[in-house]
């Protein structure tokens, strides 16, 4: 990709952003919308500004949970995606249940979580963890099946052993498929987080984003309200581009995904 490229999927963004910020300031002044309402945007901006220490205390620990989600989705996924890999019968029996706890809604299971685990913190990552583990599941999964049968072929003439084949095959063909469901996976834990505390309703100095939302909503403080959104939706963004950057980083030399096109 070049410079210009680079430069260009940066502006076009920030440019609509912009765009769509005066919009939204320019019809709350023209219709004199009160901000218990919908605030503008340079109210919100404020609010950011002068309750900046309440929400990034609340963003740590919001933040937090989901990092320590994700962390765990990557270990135990790429885990059971492994032993799927090895065998059918296993990924044929196992898989269903990793799609039923897919399916189900976490908003359903959070409260039986949060009852049978002791430590609030540990019962918010859990939730989390419940929520972005399968992407990782089923994408590793997949990668790790997904690989040209004349380079099995070739490893097995060659006499590697099962294990040389999963590290020095399997494995990095799986990359980009891994990633893909990274990108997903940090989304989802940032959400399981935030959907757990609200079933929590954690408060104190553990509250989260979710937590002031709540209080913000009860209060009718809905500058706040739109200025933790504002965090949550900044730090979805940032995890999603740190996965980016680093898929891009890993990927860069081999895989015809980060390739620079040639016209």
């Amino acid at each position: 990709m070049t410079s210009s490229e680079r430069a260009l999927r940066i502006a076009a963004p920030v440019l609509v952003a912009a765009v769509l910020l005066a919009a939204w300031q320019a019809a709350v002044m023209a219709y004199d919308v009160p901000a218990y309402l919908v605030p503008s945007p340079s109210r919100i901006a404020a609010t950011l500004w002068q309750d900046r220490a309440l929400l990034a205390a609340s963003l740590g620990v919001t933040a937090g949970i989901a990092l320590t989600a994700l962390a765990i989705s990557i270990v135990a996924g790429v885990a059971i995606a492994l032993v799927f890999a090895q065998s059918r019968i296993v990924e044929a029996s196992l898989l269903p249940y990793a799609i039923l706890l897919q399916v189900t809604p976490i908003v359903a299971i959070a409260p039986l979580i949060i009852i049978w685990v002791d430590d609030t913190r540990a019962a918010l990552v859990l939730c989390a963890v419940v929520v972005a583990i399968f992407p990782i599941i089923a994408n590793t999964s997949q990668g790790l099946r997904s690989v040209d049968p004349n380079l099995i072929d070739l490893f097995r003439m060659s006499r590697a052993s099962r294990l040389q084949t999963l590290v020095r095959l399997r494995i990095p063909s799986a990359l980009p498929y891994f990633f893909a469901g990274l990108r997903v996976a940090s989304g989802l834990s940032l959400i399981g987080a935030v959907v757990a505390e609200f079933v929590a309703g954690t408060g104190g100095q553990g509250a989260g984003l979710a937590y002031q939302i709540l209080m913000a909503g009860i209060q009718l403080n809905v500058p706040r309200l739109f200025a933790a959104l504002a965090l949550i939706t900044l730090a979805g963004v940032a995890m999603y581009l740190a996965v980016s950057a680093l898929s891009s980083t890993i990927l860069a030399r081999w895989h015809e995904s980060e390739l620079p096109t040639t016209a």
